[in-house]
């Protein structure tokens, strides 16, 4: 079935309809805690990370990989209730179902599950950081810009999800894991697909899962989904984060179902420095209670975020410079790129070097050796021969690439002068780094090679047949 048609399937009911502090599942019957082991399977432990309702996370190492990992394993006994037991072993199911299956750097991968008598455990990236959830009070809110920078990684991180055949149906703040470089959020991670509704699959699903305070309203009802249950969810998140609370809030869990059906979310306007109306229509237009009048997909979603910072309706404090998503917009208008996915141009995002030369600056000089080869993202260059101009170039077109295309040193000579014409924004590449890509992401590169070699041979060419002409 296709990802793109909500799915009705038969169903059983968790019943339980959570909070963001409460266990995401049937209610569970606790038992003493056993003490941390020391190896789980082939892992060594090297700390407890935290635990939920039905299992403990471990920080361990994978000695034959090199690298650290997260182990989520199953606590044995959890409860003596077989309907509870049934719900946590499809919960597990469902994530184990998803090893290898998820490849985005917005998303927790999965590498490996085990399932054994009295050992479930599931293998899983490590995330070097903590979730969203300390984020949501008051006192330790994020700056606008970032909330709005990790909005838009989570829509596309979320759209990709979909493209796979998945809803998450528990987007909440413990379930986003923030990426931290000397104390700094720089990225975050999509986690814990226990509750993802599969499309794909025909096995009896599990509906009315979540977290109260961040779910639709047809996912309270049980209605079939779409995308754009997940869509109200990470509105619910972002208006958590810019509010210090969530858009709808009680004591008593009836009445928060009948605010999520009938109210409309208190306005964010003026709540804080920085959030005037496009911020506040933006969230709010996610939170709509009808899943028609929620953004279309999740890209129209995620552009309206970036279109807060690029028209200047977010302030800039922190982040004064380029921000990722600019970068990842930038590179979907760029011809070079143009038959990368999503995932590969979060990798160019990530890895590429990024940067600004003046007017006069000379890219390359005849003669030199190339080490390196650049793809003009904004500005322009001009090629020169023997002191005559052969060519100008613009956004979305390479120099330097025989730097990674010949196979000899002498090869690599730059046999032109290279200089910007108009202030230049590149990417650079070296063989080094481009040799960290993915091989999905390198082979289309050298896709992009080929047809930028065959248009400078049909110019040569063209020139040869009309040596009058200028390339």
């Amino acid at each position: 079935m296709s990802p793109t048609a909500p799915a009705r399937r038969s169903t059983d009911s968790a019943l339980d309809i959570a909070t963001d502090s409460a266990p995401t599942h049937p209610a569970f019957v606790p038992v003493a805690m056993p003490s941390q082991p020391t190896k789980i399977g082939k892992y060594p432990v090297l700390r407890k990370l935290g635990e939920g309702a039905t299992s403990d996370v471990y920080l361990c190492r994978d000695e034959f990989q090199g690298r650290d990992v997260a182990i989520k394993r199953v606590r044995a006994g959890v409860t003596t209730d077989a309907v509870a037991n049934r719900y946590s072993e499809r919960f597990f199911a469902a994530e184990a179902s998803l090893v290898g299956r998820l490849e985005h750097p917005n998303v927790v991968k999965i590498y490996d599950a085990v399932s054994e008598p009295g050992n479930q455990y599931l293998v899983m990236e490590y995330v070097d950081g903590n979730t969203l959830r300390p984020y949501c009070r008051a006192d330790q809110l994020l700056p606008l810009e970032l909330i709005v920078e990790i909005g838009f990684k989570c829509a596309m991180a979320l759209g990709y999800v979909y493209r796979q055949g998945l809803i998450h149906r528990d987007v909440k703040p413990a379930n986003v894991l923030a990426v931290l470089k000397q104390g700094t959020i720089t990225d975050v991670k999509i986690s814990d697909f226990g509750s993802a509704l599969n499309l794909e699959s025909d096995v009896t699903q599990v509906y009315r899962v979540g977290s109260l305070a961040y779910m639709s309203p047809e996912q309270l009802d049980g209605s079939a989904l779409d995308s754009r249950a997940d869509m109200y969810s990470l509105g619910a998140v972002l208006y958590h984060l810019v509010a210090g609370r969530p858009p709808f809030d009680s004591q008593v869990q009836s009445a928060i179902m009948h605010q999520i059906y009938h109210a409309t979310a208190p306005s964010l306007v003026g709540l804080r420095e920085g959030v005037g109306t496009a911020v506040d229509e933006v969230i709010q237009r996610a939170l709509a209670k009808g899943p028609d009048d929620r953004y279309a997909d999740w890209d129209a979603f995620a552009q309206a975020l970036s279109g807060l910072i690029a028209n200047q309706q977010v302030p800039r404090g922190q982040l004064q410079g380029v921000l990722d998503s600019e970068r990842f917009n930038l590179l979907r208008t760029l011809e070079f790129f143009a038959s990368f996915g999503d995932v590969e141009l979060w990798e160019v995002v990530h890895r590429a070097k990024w940067q600004r030369f003046p007017f006069g600056h000379s890219l390359y000089r005849r003669g030199e050796q190339g080490r390196n080869f650049h793809i003009i993202a904004q500005g322009e260059v001009e090629v020169y021969r023997a002191g005559n101009k052969v060519a100008t170039l613009g956004a979305g077109t390479s120099v330097g690439e025989m730097a990674y295309l010949a196979p000899s040193a002498e090869l690599r000579r730059h046999g032109t002068d290279v200089v910007v014409s108009q202030p230049a924004t590149t990417i650079s590449f070296s063989p080094a780094t481009l040799a960290q890509l993915g091989p999905a992401c390198r082979h289309l590169f050298d896709e992009a090679f080929i047809r930028v070699l065959v248009r400078r041979l049909h110019a040569a060419h063209e020139a040869l047949a009309h040596p009058r002409r200028i390339l």
